[in-house]
């Protein structure tokens, strides 16, 4: 029931759904041809793969056959699986560049029937306004639910974060109250050790060794004995609580903790840039830490994904950055290994404070679909704490509310903005078409029935009255005619037109209608 449930919540019964869905217009519509229609379901399914792996080229297979089926790219076959996985290709991706580069390439794309078939630009401007709504604005509001579940999840980690600061206040005000205690302590153990000093100079000034100075002896002992147990106290009173001792060596090395990891399962790897002599040691124990909770934090939060440690040494710094990928799918996820302990318990907000105490700088969050922590700390003994840094989780949080906001903005005057250009172009070409699409009186009177189609193209304008075919409300052509031709009287005058009617490549009518509205 179990693996049941898994499978219906899985990424693959969410991909099974898509591509059924994205698959009956394909089905149930007849705007192209067969053929495209029996290939078009199979790639359908290869797109809704790709869209988890290859976000960019998921849409690149509908607006493919898009512009195979016709050339203003929009069908009703394949315009809902655009504008799908292009609402997925701005959920699942960062970047713009490949996104700009498909809106690009599927305009440009439009161009070349104008240039090799003779269409008009008026079927590319429609192609344009299919990728602004079909294929831009999908992904605008994708990048948008992308960056508002970016926001919520950094809120959660301010959350967490803010959490653990509170911890560390009640651990700071545990830590001075063993202070104190351990000043007592101290007093007290300093008052046995002056009794000891007095017993022993008892025993050193005595003239002989009789049961007096035997008794000095005992007592002597008995002090001793009781200053080593209160030792022992005071070492177990400032020891943290569920605190063991120290399992790794003083000298454990970033190597060897690296070595441990990939002997326990983990998929890591070890890289050095550059080289140097030993480094300090509040920078070697911080880098030594940096690891440690890096790799603890990959096996819990992101377990069998490939990690990447990288040292890198510079002239006067040196910068670890530990890095894990994606975690591969697993239907049933279980806890990774485990690289070491981490002694602290404190996470990110006290591998912070270490590495500020020895001078350096972490930086700590999302990377390419993974994770990264990276830390540069100085080379110099004895460097200089570094100031406090603002707080991390509010400062990602102002920057995810930013993006989530400059990400609305855009899903509204990108189209917007879009629609005007394209409104400017439209009308600049319907204005400079009404001008080319004027026949000259003169030319029109010298035309004579009978001459050639071929003798008579010159004369005629670049463009016809309404996109080279006969035009809306027009009346019917005679009936010998093979095709007609409209023109206008004027730049802006759609009616009357002069009609011109060929038959077997001669000209067999030539008038003036009245275009109905």
């Amino acid at each position: 029931m179990d693996r049941l449930r898994r499978l219906v919540d899985s990424e693959r019964a969410a991909d099974l759904l898509l591509w059924v869905v994205i698959a009956l217009p394909v089905l149930l519509s007849g705007d192209v041809p067969l053929w495209l229609r029996i290939a078009g379901v199979p790639l359908l399914g290869v797109a809704v793969v790709l869209s988890r792996r290859l976000p960019v080229a998921a849409p690149a297979v509908p607006v493919a056959m898009s512009l195979v089926a016709s050339v203003e790219l929009f069908t009703n076959s394949f315009t809902l699986a655009m504008v799908a996985l292009a609402f997925l290709m701005g959920r699942r991706t960062d970047g713009v560049r490949g996104a700009l580069v498909l809106f690009c390439t599927a305009s440009v794309a439009g161009l070349v029937p104008v240039a090799v078939l003779g269409v008009t630009l008026w079927d590319w401007f429609t192609l344009l306004a299919t990728v602004l709504f079909a294929l831009v604005l999908p992904w605008l509001l994708g990048r948008n639910r992308r960056q508002y579940a970016e926001l919520v999840r950094t809120g959660w980690e301010l959350a967490e974060r803010l959490e653990s600061e509170q911890t560390l206040i009640a651990d700071r005000t545990r830590l001075r109250e063993r202070s104190r205690i351990a000043g007592d302590m101290h007093d007290s153990l300093g008052h046995e050790l002056s009794l000891i000093a007095l017993r022993a100079a008892a025993l050193q000034v005595s003239p002989g060794l009789g049961e007096h100075e035997r008794a000095a002896a005992g007592e002597l002992r008995q002090a001793a004995a009781t200053a080593t147990q209160q030792l022992r106290e005071i070492i177990g009173v400032l020891r943290m609580d569920g605190e063991g001792a120290p399992v790794l060596p003083a000298g454990d090395t970033v190597e060897a903790l690296v070595a441990r990891a990939a002997a326990s399962g983990m998929a890591v790897e070890l890289v050095r840039e550059g080289s140097g002599g030993p480094l300090p040691p509040m920078a070697d124990r911080a880098v030594h830490r940096v690891v440690q909770e890096a790799l603890t934090n990959a096996t819990k939060h992101a377990p069998g994904a490939p990690v990447t440690v990288t040292l890198v040494w510079q002239a006067e710094t040196v910068e670890i950055t530990v890095t894990n990928e994606t975690p591969p799918p697993a239907p049933l996820p279980g806890p990774g290994p485990d690289p070491g302990p981490s002694p602290s318990g404190y996470g990110l907000v006290g591998l912070d404070e270490r590495v500020r105490l020895a001078g350096g700088i972490l930086r700590a969050g999302p990377s390419a679909g993974g994770y990264e922590v990276s830390a540069r700390l100085p080379l110099a003994p004895g460097a200089e704490p570094t100031p406090p840094s603002e707080n991390v989780s509010r400062r990602e949080l102002a920057l995810a509310r930013l993006k989530v906001r400059r990400g609305t903005l855009a899903a509204i005057w990108v189209p917007i903005t879009a629609v005007a250009v394209l409104g400017v172009l439209m009308f600049g070409f319907n204005l400079y078409t009404s001008y080319r699409s004027v026949l000259d009186t003169d030319v029109y009177d010298r035309l004579r029935t009978g001459a050639s189609e071929s003798d008579i193209e010159p004369q005629l304008p670049d463009y016809e009255l309404d996109d080279n075919r006969p035009p809306d409300g027009a009346p019917a052509a005679p009936q010998d005619s093979d095709n007609c031709r409209f023109y206008r009287t004027g730049p802006h005058t759609f009616t009357p037109a002069y009609r011109l009617c060929f038959t077997d490549g001669r000209l067999s009518h030539k008038d003036m209608v009245e275009i109905a509205p």
